[in-house]
């Protein structure tokens, strides 16, 4: 994932309020965070993750914020004072005065009614004098805003210095207060790498949450527990060349263990929540210049430097110099000055970048070489000409690239697609049986680079086209997860044969009557009458043909096949935690439920066992001899 932030990568920002916004970092742009204020995109390029920032007073002569980066010290200042509170509002003893309890003036327990009347008055009274309680006008406010005041603090003090009643309040209502005017008007924020979890939510409470079909944080966990997804490299080989039947003029590599079909209707969410679980979701390494593959095929180690005049006009060399904001020697200011405090960094607009987006090379290669690894791979089975992976661009991947840096991200070689038709009629896909012709070298040589090129591209293609599908039919994964909105039942009928013996099956659906409706196919009544009466269709079918039997009215599916079948939910409830007072929110986000249906896929044995009659144990030797015999009449 990289410890720093780079270039047009997506990161999220965490705002005092608790929400996070996803924003791509875009060199020489200008990055707004709505009420909190804007500063330049350049001040957080090349600079580590998890630093809180604090967005300045522009200033004079300048029209754009600095930021400063607030201190450890500073931080756990503020959290210390918020403890010492808390342990003054509890007492020497540990136990938090029941400030609650309703009693009248001489000590005795108030009856209902009086406790009503005297609630009433209290928001009589409220209602009353909330309009002098604060002598800051909104105007007031707006102005200190506008002013800046030393980001928001000053605000906040106006407001705890104007308010009349801070003294009526309890320990945990000022405690309040003092929160929800920090978040409001504290310009602070933090800088955190993009993963699922914190995507999830994004998409859930700022974006549209039915284009992942309101997959929460806790299904995407319970499906890749149940699917077994995990890193898998070292897995033993479980298909060869003499199954998978691949041509063989094809460089394909062999197929082991690690790979799982994914059918997704999520707009790719699915599949990076899976790769992440598999690491291959986040850039290992930045993809290569041309000047770096050169010195490193031979042999040569080379950095590259950039000569950047400084203002005394003295020569500095700067290292690295691949965005705005390389990380400076002290201050990294544009005006050379010192931050404000010791344990504070002011950052400036930094130097400029010498290049941005180097464009990597591609290798030269033989057109039937199969880049795709054979293990640690992620299968997706999509309904259209191309599948739907769009939220894939958040992670740095590119699915429409025609020719793909194969070095710069794990999913460029570990995921690939296929449509149904693809995967169910293969010979009825043009791409699948139309090979390029082959053209020898003096031909190519003669033939233009567009049509030189067109023709490696279409032999690439077909290669790759011909290695997925047969790779796909070929079979042998090792678990198949889904979220669509395909009916499960024939989502199963053509993805089970494809299944290795034992792997673990996981389908997401909104509603939990389609998944009833599929655990019902597998139940244990269903099973027991396939082994005492099967069906007249299946009579005299092989293995492998019962595996791909198109199913009747009784048994949709094999139900054979699939062992314990369960569907479950789960949803996370939030709490507020704070002494003697903890308790379940009560309110939360609407829309669908989300279910999960989870089996194993089972390896029917061959034959037909049978046990019937009643069966009774039988006594051993020793025991019939010492046994009393029976008198007789």
């Amino acid at each position: 994932m990289g410890s720093e932030v780079q270039p047009n990568q997506w990161v999220g920002f965490k705002l005092p309020s608790g929400t996070v916004k996803v924003i791509q970092v875009i060199p020489h742009t200008t990055i707004s965070l709505g009420k909190y204020g804007s500063f330049p995109s350049n001040l957080v390029i090349h600079r580590p993750f998890h630093l809180t920032y604090e967005i300045q007073t522009k200033r004079e002569g300048e029209n754009f914020s600095r930021l400063r980066v607030v201190s450890a010290e500073e931080l756990r200042a503020d959290i210390m004072d918020d403890v010492k509170t808390d342990q003054a509002a509890v007492g020497d003893n540990g136990v938090v005065p029941d400030e609650g309890t309703p009693v009248d003036a001489e000590g005795e327990l108030m009856s209902l009614d009086a406790v009503n009347k005297a609630v009433g008055e209290a928001v009589a009274k409220v209602a009353t004098d909330s309009a002098v309680r604060q002598t800051l006008t909104l105007a007031d406010i707006e102005e200190l805003k506008r002013e800046g005041a030393n980001a928001g603090k000053g605000v906040i003090a106006k407001l705890l210095a104007s308010h009349t009643a801070l003294d009526e309040k309890t320990a945990y209502s000022l405690e309040k207060y003092k929160l929800l005017k920090t978040k409001k008007y504290i310009r602070r924020f933090e800088v955190l790498p993009l993963d699922t979890p914190m995507f999830t939510d994004w998409l859930l409470e700022e974006k549209d949450g039915s284009r992942i079909l309101e997959l929460r944080q806790e299904m995407v966990a319970l499906l890749g527990c149940w699917a077994n997804v995990h890193c898998a490299v070292d897995e033993p080989e479980v298909l060869g060349p003499e199954r998978t039947g691949f041509p063989a003029k094809l460089n394909a590599p062999e197929l082991t263990g690690g790979r799982w079909l994914v059918v997704d209707d999520t707009g790719g969410f699915l599949v990076a929540a899976m790769a992440e679980r598999m690491g291959i979701l986040h850039p290992t390494k930045q993809a290569e210049t041309p000047n770096a593959t050169k010195a490193a095929r031979s042999g040569e180690t080379e950095t590259t430097k950039a000569e950047v005049k400084g203002a005394d006009g003295e020569d500095t060399t700067m290292t690295d110099v691949a965005g705005s904001g390389a990380k400076p020697e002290q201050g990294d200011n544009a005006t050379g000055e010192q931050p404000n405090g010791a344990d504070s960094t002011t950052i400036g607009e930094g130097a400029k970048p010498k290049s941005e987006n180097p464009r990597p090379r591609h290798y030269d290669r033989d057109d039937l070489d199969i880049p795709y690894a054979g293990t640690n791979t992620l299968t997706l089975i999509h309904a259209n000409s191309q599948p739907n992976l769009s939220f894939l661009k958040y992670f740095d991947f590119d699915f429409a690239s025609p020719n793909p840096p194969f070095a710069a991200h794990p999913l460029y070689s570990h995921l690939t697609w296929l449509n149904w038709l693809q995967l169910l009629h293969p010979e009825s896909d043009s791409i699948y049986t139309t090979e390029p012709p082959e053209v020898s070298a003096e031909d190519l040589q003669a033939w233009k680079g567009n049509r030189r090129g067109v023709h490696h591209r279409k032999r690439r293609r077909w290669a790759r086209t011909r290695f997925i599908v047969d790779s796909a039919r070929a079979g042998g994964f090792s678990g198949l997860v889904a979220a669509s909105t395909l009916d499960p039942v024939s989502l199963l009928r053509h993805t089970l044969p494809l299944l290795a013996p034992g792997a673990p099956i996981a389908i997401y659906a909104q509603n939990v009557e389609v998944l009833t409706q599929l655990a019902d196919v597998f139940s244990v009544a269903r099973r027991a009458a396939w082994a005492s009466d099967p069906p007249k269709e299946a009579e005299g079918l092989g293995r492998d043909e019962l595996e791909r039997w198109e199913g009747s009215e009784d048994f949709p599916i094999n139900p054979t096949l699939v062992l314990g079948p369960m569907v479950q939910t789960s949803r996370v409830r939030q709490w507020q935690v704070l002494p003697g007072r903890t308790h379940p929110l009560m309110t939360g986000r609407g829309g669908s439920e989300g279910y999960v249906f989870t089996a194993w896929r089972a390896f029917p044995a061959e034959g037909k066992v049978e046990a019937r009659g009643r069966h009774k144990r039988k006594k051993t030797g020793a025991a019939s001899e010492t046994a009393t015999p029976r008198a007789t009449a």
